[in-house]
């Protein structure tokens, strides 16, 4: 068999089989505490306020549990799906991992070989994510409260900067697309700013306007 007839017959069909079992798990222990405070301890809230609760989350964030699966999955692939969404930190963590992994091995993202070596790249944050995570439980509290405060403010800026960073990192590998990605970022948040659309607007016209965009200039092969 080729690389190809391997990928798409042994090893996607494990990744399917494992990542909707893993998934699977990780939904149940999710509701793990709300099921014991139910089944154990009684405590089970009006169904007023659970529509109430799900209709705030999903008025501020429901957006992204379509936009990300979608705006994600070209970057990871079919595994770094599974990977990113039962481990979390996808965008600030497991999607610049699986960035730097394809290019300082010079894949191309969307392909086999770009999937896997997003698959790697993301496992190793993982691991380093527990690390991290371990040592901030023990020492991060004390560490922040002895930080000046203007450090503190500045941590704010961490994501935005991380977030650049992979836009210029994407810019390298598609120069054309990057004028229309950032013109449409910033005219969506003009009109955000004006009050004219809802702030989610900017993702959704940002992610899609690429890449139906990115697909035109695509078919009329001018990318």
């Amino acid at each position: 068999m080729d690389k190809k007839q391997i990928y798409e017959g042994v090893y996607l069909p494990e990744i399917i089989k494992w990542g909707r079992i893993t998934n699977v798990i990780g939904v149940l222990l999710s509701f793990g505490p709300a099921l014991v405070l139910a089944v154990y301890f009684k405590i089970i809230p009006p169904m007023s306020a659970v529509i109430t609760g799900f209709i705030s989350i999903a008025g501020a964030v429901g957006v992204l549990w379509f936009i990300e699966p979608i705006s994600y999955f070209p970057i990871v692939g079919v595994a770094g799906t599974y990977m990113a969404f039962l481990t979390g930190n996808i965008s600030n963590l497991r999607i610049p991992s699986a960035a730097i992994a394809q290019s300082v091995a010079k894949v191309e993202p969307g392909t086999e070989e770009g999937s896997i070596i997003a698959v790697m790249g993301m496992a190793i944050s993982v691991l380093v994510n527990i690390v991290v995570l371990v040592f901030g439980v023990i020492a991060g509290t004390t560490l922040l409260a002895a930080l000046p405060p203007n450090v503190v403010k500045a941590l704010n800026y961490l994501l935005p900067a991380l977030f650049g960073a992979l836009f210029v990192q994407f810019t390298l590998i598609k120069p054309k697309l990057a004028p229309i990605a950032i013109g449409i970022a910033l005219i969506a948040t003009f009109f955000v700013r004006q009050g004219i659309i809802p702030s989610y607007v900017t993702t959704l016209a940002s992610v899609f306007g690429t890449m139906f965009i990115g697909i035109a200039l695509y078919k009329r092969k001018l990318i």
